[in-house]
């Protein structure tokens, strides 16, 4: 998985009826699609702030498969990296977060409402 989840799409793509934002919304929810990195955002969250090691140490993954997660994360807006010398820095983006929540609920909402 080595491509960006948030690249926009170009208009002429197999999905030209999509808006922007829906692909952002379905970039962000790709990148929650697999365990590890739920996974990797709960101990980043409880943690506030840690570096690949650290989510290494946690998890028993490899530090390969760690770095990998934590690309796509940052690529889809929901981990923020900070370089701290020798050992960058990972952290929760609470915001981008909250929007996912937000355009799940609103999904939810239009879908299901009665009316």
């Amino acid at each position: 998985m080595t491509e960006s989840l948030v690249e926009s799409a170009p208009a002429n793509s197999a999905h030209p009826a999509c808006a922007p934002d829906s692909r952002a919304v379905a970039a962000r929810f790709a990148a929650l699609s697999h365990p590890a990195r739920i996974e990797i955002l709960r101990h980043l969250a409880a943690s506030r702030s840690c570096c690949c090691r650290e989510v290494v140490d946690h998890l028993d993954l490899a530090q390969s498969t760690v770095s990998q997660h934590l690309k796509i994360l940052v690529e889809a807006g929901l981990v923020r990296f900070e370089p701290d010398r020798q050992r960058s820095r990972y952290e929760v983006e609470h915001a981008a977060l909250a929007d996912v929540s937000a355009s799940l609920s609103a999904l939810v909402k239009s879908c299901c409402s009665v009316g």
